[in-house]
C-alpha cells in the first residue's frame, strides 16, 4: 500500500503575502502619522490662532490661523512634483523616508515654537514656513507611498494593496483628535487652552521614530531595482509636453539634482549600511 506525502500548498498567485502585508503596513502607518501632523493643526486652529496671530481681532485670529492651515494643502501638487522626481533618482524607500523626517520635525517644531507675544511677527512667518513644509512633505510622502506599495504588488492586486493607503487620512485624523480629546481631558480647558495644545504637536516626534525605524526595515522596490539594474531612465514626458513644460523641466532638474545632493549627504550620515540600512 503506497503512501502520499502532503505538501505545503504554494501560496496563490495574488495572494497577500508575509512580505506584503510587511510592506502595506509600514506604508500605510507612515501615511498615517504623516495626517495626524497635517490634522493637528486644523482641529487646533482656533488656539494657534490666538497664540500666533494675538496682534489682530479674533475672528481675524481664526481666518489668518486657517489660510496658514490651508498653505498647506496648496503646496501639496509641487511636493508630489519634487518628491516623485527624487523618487525616480534615489529610490522609493529613501524618498519617502525623508518626507516623513521632514513632516515630524516641522510638527514638533511647531509645538516648541514661541507665540507672538514672545517673538512678534517672526511667529506667524516661521508658523506658515512649517505649515508649507509639511504641505510639501505629505504632498511626496502619499505618492510615494502608493507608488511603493503599488510596485511590490502582484498582477491584479495593486488597486486592492494601494487601496490601504486610501484610509490613512480618515485614521490620521481620527488619531489628533484622541490625541487632543486625552490631553484636554487630562490637563483641563484653561491649562490645555494655555500651553497643553503643544503636547500632540511634540509627542509627534514619538511617531517619528516609530516610523523611521519601520521603514528603516523595508527594502527599495523590487520594479525600481530591476530598471535601475537594467540602466534604464525615467522618462518626464508630462514635464515636457505641459505648456512651460521645457522651462519647468530645466528648473525641476536642477531642484532635483541639488536636493538629491542633500539627500545623499543625508543618507550618508546617517543612515550607512552597518546600520541596517538596505
Amino acid at each position: 500500500m503506497s503512501s502520499v506525502t502532503a505538501t505545503p500548498a504554494a501560496p496563490a498567485q495574488g495572494a497577500l503575502t508575509k512580505g506584503h502585508k510587511k510592506v502595506i503596513f509600514a506604508s500605510s502607518l507612515g501615511t498615517v502619522f504623516e495626517w495626524y501632523d497635517f490634522y493637528l493643526y486644523g482641529s487646533l486652529a482656533a488656539l494657534i490662532g490666538k497664540h500666533f496671530f494675538s496682534g489682530l481681532n479674533e475672528t481675524s485670529q481664526f481666518i489668518f490661523a486657517l489660510l496658514a492651515f490651508a498653505a498647506g494643502f496648496a503646496v501639496r501638487p509641487f511636493g508630489a512634483l519634487v518628491f516623485g522626481r527624487l523618487g525616480d533618482m534615489v529610490g522609493r524607500k529613501y524618498t519617502f523616508l525623508v518626507t516623513i523626517v521632514l513632516m515630524g520635525f516641522s510638527t514638533f517644531l511647531v509645538g516648541v515654537l514661541p507665540g507672538y507675544e514672545t517673538i512678534g511677527i517672526a511667529a506667524p512667518i516661521i508658523l506658515i514656513t512649517l505649515r508649507l513644509a509639511q504641505g510639501l512633505a505629505l504632498g511626496g510622502e502619499y505618492g510615494g507611498a502608493a507608488t511603493y506599495v503599488a510596485e511590490h504588488a502582484p498582477n491584479g492586486k495593486r488597486g486592492l494593496y494601494t487601496s490601504f493607503i486610501q484610509t490613512t487620512a480618515t485614521l490620521g485624523l481620527f488619531l489628533s483628535l484622541l490625541v487632543i480629546w486625552a490631553c484636554r481631558n487630562y490637563l483641563g480647558k484653561e491649562a490645555f487652552e494655555e500651553w497643553g495644545w503643544r503636547i500632540p504637536f511634540i509627542v509627534s516626534v514619538l511617531l517619528l521614530g516609530v516610523s523611521v525605524w519601520i521603514r528603516m526595515q523595508l527594502h527599495e522596490s523590487p520594479l525600481f531595482q530591476q530598471m535601475k539594474a537594467e540602466g534604464k531612465q525615467f522618462e518626464h514626458k508630462i514635464y515636457q509636453d505641459a505648456p512651460g513644460g521645457h522651462a519647468f523641466n530645466r528648473l525641476d532638474t536642477k531642484l532635483a539634482k541639488e536636493s538629491r545632493a542633500e539627500i545623499w549627504r543625508f543618507l550618508n550620515r546617517y543612515l550607512k549600511p552597518e546600520r541596517g540600512i538596505q
